[in-house]
Parts: C-alpha cells; structure tokens; sequence
C-alpha cells in the first residue's frame, strides 16, 4: 500500500531576481538531489462505526529532523487540526497534504470513486520525509572530525543523516533580519522539492494521478490537464500558501518536469488559493484548476561534455525571501537604475541561453569537431581557447565558449551591482574571490552564485575531465565539494523506501552525530 515518490532539487543558472517578473526567463538544472514522500495507511483496516466520524488521522514523520507531528483531518473541509506540539509542524508538508487531499475530493465525483477515497482516508494517512543529504550542510560535523573537506567523506556519510541547525547570527542582515535560515542548506530548494514530493506521493496513493501513465489527462471545466499538470498546479497552490506569497514557481516547476528554460505564470492563477483557503479549499482547488497556466517550460540540459558542480563555502546559507524583499524595495526607491540593470542583465541571460542553444546543435550536427575542440579546451584556461581553432567548425565552438563564459560574467558584474545597491549580498566578497579564482582554472567555463545569490553554494559547469582540479582548487581554500550532479528528471515514482535500497552512499558509512 505504501506510494513513494521523490522530487529534484534545482540549480537557477540564470534568471537570478529576474525570473520573478514575466516575460523574464531562466535557465534551471535539476539535479541527483531529490527528497522523498513515503505515504501508507496508518491503520490496516476500517473500524465499522468509523464510516461516521468527521475526521482522520494523519501522521507526519521527519527522521532527519527527529521531528514528528499529529493531526485531525477534517474529511468535510480537507482542513488538518494538529494535535502535537507545534514545534514540530511543517507548513509546507501541511499544506500539501489539504491541497492534495482536497483535490481528491474534488475530482472524484464518481459514487465508486469517493467510496474508495473515503477508505483510504479513514485509513489514516502516514507520511515520511527525507532528503538527499546535498540539500544540506554536514561541513560542521566533518570539521569537527577532523575529516577532510572532500567528496569522499560526504559519500560515505550514511544516506538521509541527521540534519543540523545554524548558529545564531546572519550573513549580512537586512533590517534586523537574519539572512540565515533555521537548517543549514545548500541552496538546492529543499522545501519545493518536499513539497512536490508530498503532493505527488499522495495524488498517487489517492488515485487521483498515475505517474507511471503519461498518457493519462483529467478534464476540469474545459482544460484537460496531464497527470504531471495537476501535480504542478496542487504543488504550486501548496507551496505559494505555505511560504506566505506568490513566488516565480520554478523551483516547484523544475522539481516537478526537471530541468528547463522557465518563464512564471501570472501570479493571478493562484488568486483563488489565496482568496478561499481554510474551509472553501475545494472551490480554491477546483477555480485554481479553471485558471489559464500561462507559464513558459521548455526542457532544457546542458550540451554534451559538460559537467555542473557545486561547492559549499560553509556559511550557512541565506534566506531568499530576505533577499528579494531588499531587491524589490530598490527597485521603488530606484526605478531608472534598476530598470536599466534589469534590461542589461536580460540581454546577458539571453546570450548565455543562446549560445548554450549553439553548442548544442553544434554536438549535434558536427559531433567530432565538437568532441575534439572540447577535450582541448578542457584542458587550458579561456584565455587559450582561441589558440585551438584550425578551421571555421571548430571557431564556431569557442566563438560559443567564449560568447556564453563572457555574457555571465557580465551577468555576474550587474547582480554585484544590484546587491551594492539594495544593500544584500547577491555575491558577497568572499564569494567573489572564489568565483574569481574558479574561473582561472582549466577548464572551467562558468562559475557564479546560482539563484538569488548569497551565502549558499557556488556552481561551476565544466568542460570534459576537469572537475578533479576544481575540486583540488575548493578543497585548498575551504570550499567543500558536493556530490550533486545535473539530472534532467522530474518528479518521479520509486519502488520502494529509499532508506532499504543500495545506495552508493552507505558503502563504508562514516556515522556522524
């Protein structure tokens, strides 16, 4: 009976604050990251007298956390009661479930459909959470070891460790603000990773969805939404409740489809989320349903030969939300500047886009030159691609290099501006000397700071065998090199509790407490 699902976590290469505002595009990677839903009855079987009571049972459990959390679920409203301490609740698991269950009962109106609903409600619900180990930080425990900063001692740590908290204190508080969140994170999107995870696992278990049929559409209204559209769409209404406002969304889109070019539905789509809520969840649900999605996905992944890495400097992280409060107060106190730096900043993420388009086509339709200017490349610094051209195939490939390493660090000069301007660290000093020296070394196309910027870690996308110097070169300056790959896939059904599987992780495990 049990359902597993699991999403991706997500790395915004460009789009960074831009995304935010249509008709503003990004580019984001999913990755090998994901979090994990597991969903099974919390009863076997349904008492006689309990087809009469108003409510059920839902369970909530967070191992890495030590967190576990109680609640009532009122099958009339969709609405949870908790009945635990509230210290261990979760508002985005919390919200997910009231969405996902009240878009159950909105969709099956079918008289067989509701009855097998109703039985697997008053079964109870139990939920588990986990995640990847890379969506959070375990520099603090290694160091306090005295085990080396390197990816070999975060592989062999055991899968879904114990997570930790940030000290107190903030990197670059905003208005008595801490920029730090509660756990310290990567910068991967753990909550709109769990989220989906969440909504899709139940969707699953309620029927509602089979994500192993592709083919498989429900009709609201007069839109005919996939199985993956209406994970979408109940993921988006979750999270956007849960963090208080309406963001761009494509952390929850990335989690859901996986990697792609993105550009943000109307925040009006989820005026009905926002509006009802509480008791009328059904009516948000099935309004929010009948909304246009005008969003923008196209799948995107990065050209052939080409690596994403990311480093954690060991800080803690920063708070998003934060962050962009700032950005958007600059930008009413400073409209004329910040439209001009707004408009700079698009041209740049689209030639980054563009010439990643190139490169592409370019391994498409000339695989050998393609191979061959890249292994080279690879191994000297930019300043010497140019050296390597013999003939107009292979000027168009580093004509591409050089296009795309000289648009983003164009982009990376206006964020740096931008955050001097609205008084946050977008890309903090510290970070820019890391950028600095990473982008010197053979090999290395990009690097910057992905997403709103900040304290989180660093990215770099590589070209062919050079990721052992860049993790050479992080390691000597304190820089701690995570495991994360790119991964182009989206939310995704498992076979079983992640935490029973062979996984490469647990080999040789090093227990730190």
């Amino acid at each position: 009976m049990a359902v597993v699902a699991s999403a991706p976590g997500k790395v915004l290469i460009t789009g960074g604050y831009l995304i935010l505002e249509k008709p503003n595009a990004g580019i984001v990677l999913s990755t090998n990251a994901r979090f994990y839903a597991i969903v099974r009855p919390l009863c076997e079987e349904i008492k006689p007298e309990s087809w009469a009571w108003a409510w059920t049972d839902v369970k909530l459990t967070s191992p890495q956390l030590s967190r576990e959390a109680t609640y009532k679920l009122s099958l009339k409203h969709a609405t949870l009661q908790c009945t635990s301490s509230r210290d261990s609740v979760n508002p985005f698991v919390e919200q997910a479930v009231q969405y996902s269950v009240a878009a159950a009962q909105a969709i099956h109106t079918d008289e067989d459909k509701k009855n097998t609903l109703n039985n697997l409600l008053l079964q109870g619900i139990d939920i588990k959470i986990l995640g990847c180990n890379d969506f959070y930080s375990y520099r603090d425990q290694i160091e306090a070891h005295g085990l080396p900063l390197i990816p070999e001692t975060l592989s062999k740590l055991p899968p879904f460790s114990s997570i930790t908290f940030n000290a107190t204190g903030s990197n670059g508080a905003i208005s008595g603000e801490t920029c730090k969140p509660e756990v310290a994170k990567t910068g991967l999107g753990s909550s709109a990773a769990m989220t989906t995870s969440v909504v899709a696992a139940l969707l699953q278990y309620l029927r509602v969805v089979d994500l192993q049929l592709s083919s498989k559409r429900t009709v609201v209204g007069n839109v005919a939404y996939s199985d993956l559209d209406l994970v979408h769409l109940i993921a988006q209404c979750a999270h956007c409740i849960a963090q208080g406002k309406v963001g761009s969304g494509f952390d929850v889109s990335s989690a859901v489809y996986g990697s792609q070019r993105y550009v943000r539905f109307s925040p009006s789509v989820l005026s009905p989320a926002q509006i009802f809520g509480g008791n009328q969840l059904h009516s948000a649900v099935i309004d929010v349903m009948k909304e246009k999605w005008d969003h923008e996905r196209t799948p995107f992944s990065l050209p052939p030969l080409m690596e994403l890495l990311l480093g954690e400097p060991g800080t803690g992280g920063s708070s998003t939300p934060s962050m962009v409060g700032a950005v958007k107060q600059w930008q009413k106190v400073d409209p004329e500047k910040s439209v001009e730096t707004w408009k700079r900043l698009k041209e740049a993420n689209s030639i980054v886009e563009e010439q990643f388009k190139a490169l592409s086509l370019l391994a498409e339709s000339q695989w050998e030159v393609y191979r061959d200017i890249i292994v080279r490349c690879s191994g000297l610094t930019h300043n010497q691609w140019a050296e390597q051209i013999t003939d107009e195939h292979q000027k168009a490939v580093v004509k591409s290099l050089l296009g795309a390493k000289d648009a983003f660090l164009q982009i990376r000069s206006f964020m740096r501006q931008m955050g001097e301007a609205a008084s946050v660290p977008i890309e903090p000093e510290s970070q820019t000397h890391l950028l600095d020296t990473t982008m010197k070394i053979k090999g290395v196309l990009l690097a910057g700071v992905p997403g709103a910027g900040g304290f989180d870690a660093v990215f770099a996308i590589t070209l062919g065998d050079t990721n052992s110097r860049v993790i050479q070169t992080w390691t000597s300056l304190g820089v701690l090199p995570l495991l994360v790959k790119e991964d182009p896939r989206g939310v995704s059904l498992e076979s079983g509790d992640p935490r029973t599987l062979d996984m490469p992780s647990a080999i040789s495990s090093v227990h730190i407490e």
